[in-house]
């Protein structure tokens, strides 16, 4: 639960499943450190596996940028892998350098792995098999040309792919599109006009595509200003697509979809950390975050709630402070729920979450508002999770509210209505490797180590 390999932090990332059920993750990482510059940092791909898409295991670097003079010489950015006969096929990002005015020069390249596990990757020549078409998108400055996921088309043999892009009909700072294109045998594309340009987005990153039970489509799509991740639905993959809004709260961005061990489709999501750990530090890249089930109804728009999946993870229920733990309040009238104080031995809350029924927010130290969001109606019930410094909020189990606390300690939580209070029993999270002090451990709180080991 929130892994990142030791020592670094993980960006964008994809999944796989093997035939044993076991899970693989490929993702961006890069070292922790105040600037990061992701060409010179984010040259590789990391690879972690799972069983339960909650604990992982680290297993080293995975892939590489390419040979000095190829178009994937400078970075290596996000990437797809999708089983491919006996083996796995993988489109991913290449940078071959910069523009004169710096700006990244994108394209799209294929490798192929006898295995299933994520390893053993040989690219498929030297060169890109897909770029941008100039006649639709913008190349060289502010172009936009990565973030690739391949489906099979709907209505042929073949094969389609969505790429992040940037419309060159609109401003740059409103052309963040999804591009497609077409191929019979995932070598020789055939760029088309743009799937999706919003007209208000200035990066549509990370696009995902994943045909629904009904036959029909939906995208996901991360919205680079706003830090968040979007839907959109349609009958076909041609369209009409028709957007339904934000799926994720600000925080959780990039995407994957995949089956859960009990046959449950998911969203996993990363989400980030700040600049030295503390609440003054500027957000950076972080962490891959716990799953999330992805609920789909005909009639509405899609949602993210609650996955019983992390039920396993949790313990019985104690009124006693829990660095790491859930807990539900039902919401009768405004409500103010403690999590932590600034002192050990209680004082002013340093961290708390309070809800008026239909705007929900999350407070810091001094009373600080930290996220807030308006729901699109009345809560009855909310549940919140705390891993360290991060923090989910859910209103009647959909997934609303997330941020970062790094102050205050460990406390009872309370919940405060009308000027009553009342404790709130929560049950403590078992948080698979508890025991890590890297720069990638899960954040402990300012606690003394006999804080620590009574947590």
């Amino acid at each position: 639960m929130r892994y990142a390999p030791p020592g670094l932090c993980v960006n964008d990332f994809a999944l796989l499943r093997d035939e044993d059920g076991t899970y693989a993750v490929l993702h961006l990482q890069g070292p922790w450190t105040r600037e990061f510059d992701h060409l010179r940092m984010e040259t590789s791909f990391g690879r972690a596996t799972s069983t339960d898409l909650v604990g992982w295991q680290p297993q080293g670097t995975a892939f590489g940028v390419g040979l000095p003079g190829r178009f994937d010489q400078q970075a290596v950015w996000t990437m797809h892998p999708f089983r491919h006969g006996d083996g796995t096929a993988m489109f991913y990002t290449g940078v071959s350098g910069l523009t004169a005015g710096g700006w990244p020069l994108q394209s799209v390249g294929l490798a192929y792995s006898d295995r299933t596990d994520g390893t053993g990757w040989r690219r498929h020549g030297t060169g890109p098999v897909v770029e941008a078409d100039p006649r639709w998108y913008r190349t060289g400055e502010q172009m936009g040309w990565r973030d690739p996921f391949v489906v099979r088309d709907d209505e042929s043999d073949g094969w389609v792919m969505a790429v992040c892009a940037s419309d060159a009909a609109l401003p740059v700072e409103v052309g963040g599109c999804v591009a497609w294109a077409t191929s019979d045998d995932l070598e020789h594309w055939t760029v088309r006009p743009p799937l999706v340009s919003p007209g208000d987005v200035d990066e549509l990153e990370c696009p995902v595509l994943e045909r629904l039970d009904d036959g029909s489509w939906l995208l996901l799509g991360s919205i680079g200003a706003t830090r968040g991740f979007e839907s959109w639905t349609a009958p076909t993959l041609r369209g009409p697509w028709t957007r339904r809004g934000p799926l994720g709260p600000t925080g959780a961005y990039a995407p994957r979809i995949i089956a859960a061990p009990d046959g449950s489709r998911v969203v996993l999501h990363t989400t980030p950390r700040r600049v030295g750990l503390t609440d003054t530090g500027e957000r950076c890249r972080g962490m891959l975050a716990q799953p999330k089930l992805l609920v789909t109804p005909p009639d509405s728009a899609p949602r993210l709630e609650w996955w019983p999946g992390l039920d396993a993870w949790l313990g019985e229920e104690t009124d006693q402070p829990t660095q790491h733990a859930a807990g539900d309040v039902g919401v009768s009238g405004p409500v103010e729920i403690t999590l932590r104080t600034r002192t050990p031995d209680g004082g002013d809350r340093a961290l708390s979450v309070g809800c008026d029924g239909k705007n929900l927010w999350v407070t810091g130290p001094e009373g600080t508002r930290l996220d807030e969001t308006v729901l699109t109606g009345p809560a009855a019930r909310l549940r919140v999770l705390t891993v360290g410094e991060y923090v989910e909020v859910y209103a009647d189990d959909v997934f609303a509210l997330t941020t970062l606390c790094y102050s205050g300690h460990a406390t009872r939580w309370t919940a405060t209505t009308e000027g009553r209070e009342h404790t709130v029993p929560v049950r403590p999270l078992r948080l698979p490797d508890p025991h890590r002090d890297d720069a990638s451990a899960v954040w402990a709180g300012p606690s003394t180590n006999e804080d620590v080991g009574r947590l």
